[in-house]
C-alpha cells in the first residue's frame, strides 16, 4: 500500500541531498512531487534519477524569493492542486562562517536562504491548507538550532534557531486547524553542503556520519503519521556522535 497515494507534495532543495532523498522516498510512496532549487543542471539530473514523469515537477526558484515561491505554488496548484505536504528543506552555508569574519551580505544570504525562504514557502502553501483543514510541514532543520556551536557558525545557527521558532509558534497557532508541523534536526550528513566547511571533510569522515536517506526516512515518518498525530520535534544523529 502507497501510504502517500494522491497527496501532493512540494520540497525544496530537491535537486541533491537530504531534498532528493525525500523527493525519492515520498515518489516511492505513490505522491505527486514537487521539487525546486536554483540549479537548473542539478534538477535536470534529480529529474533523470528519479523518473516518475507523470508525478515529478521539476521547477527553478529561488526560495529567498517571495515572487518565485509564489509562482511556484501557483503551477503547482494548476498541475495538480494545493500542496499537501511541504518540505522545506533549501539551505545554505557558507565557508568564513566565525562572527568575525562574516560580512553584511553573507549574513543576509544565509538568513534568506534558510530562515526567509521558509517562511515564504509557509506562507504560500498554507491558504490552501487551511481551506482543506489538513497539511503537514517538515522543516529540515540543524542540529545547530538546539546545539549553536562554531561547527555549524553564527549566520547558520541563528537562522536554523529562527525556523525552529517558526515551526513551534506556526504549529502552536494552528494546531486546532488540521496543520502539523514538525520540525527535524540532523546532526552531520553527507550531502554536498559539506562543502562549504571551513576545512576538507574526508570520505572516512563521511561514511561515519548520517546519510540524506536516514533523514528522508524520519521526513516519511512525520509525513506518514495519522491526522490525529503529530511530532513537533524530532532529532536524528550519527551513532557514535553524543548528543548532550
Amino acid at each position: 500500500m502507497e501510504r502517500l497515494a494522491g497527496t501532493r507534495c512540494l520540497v525544496t532543495g530537491g535537486g541533491s541531498g537530504i531534498g532528493l532523498a525525500i523527493a525519492r522516498a515520498f515518489l516511492a510512496e505513490g505522491a505527486h512531487v514537487a521539487i525546486t532549487g536554483r540549479d537548473e543542471l542539478k534538477l535536470r539530473s534529480a529529474r533523470e534519477t528519479l523518473g516518475s514523469a507523470d508525478r515529478l515537477l521539476c521547477h527553478t526558484a529561488d526560495v529567498a524569493d517571495p515572487m518565485q515561491v509564489n509562482q511556484l505554488v501557483e503551477l503547482i496548484g494548476k498541475r495538480w492542486g494545493p500542496v499537501d505536504i511541504l518540505v522545506n528543506n533549501a539551505g545554505v552555508n557558507i565557508k568564513k562562517r566565525t562572527f568575525r569574519e562574516l560580512t553584511v551580505e553573507n549574513w543576509q544570504l544565509v538568513l534568506r536562504a534558510n530562515l526567509d525562504g521558509a517562511f515564504y514557502c509557509i506562507r504560500a502553501v498554507l491558504p490552501g491548507m487551511l481551506e482543506q483543514g489538513d497539511g503537514v510541514i517538515i522543516n529540515i532543520n540543524s542540529i545547530a538550532a538546539k546545539r549553536p556551536g562554531p561547527l555549524g557558525g553564527t549566520a547558520y545557527a541563528a537562522a536554523k534557531a529562527g525556523m525552529r521558532a517558526l515551526g513551534i509558534c506556526l504549529a502552536a497557532e494552528e494546531k486546532d486547524s488540521g496543520i502539523r508541523v514538525t520540525n527535524i534536526y540532523p546532526g552531520e550528513v553527507d550531502t554536498p553542503l559539506l562543502a562549504a566547511r571551513p576545512q576538507p571533510v574526508s570520505e572516512e569522515h563521511r561514511a561515519g556520519i548520517l546519510q540524506p536517506e536516514d533523514v528522508a526516512l524520519a521526513a516519511l515518518f512525520a509525513a506518514t503519521l495519522p491526522a490525529r498525530a503529530s511530532v513537533p520535534e524530532l532529532v536524528i544523529k550519527p551513532t557514535r556522535h553524543v548528543y548532550v
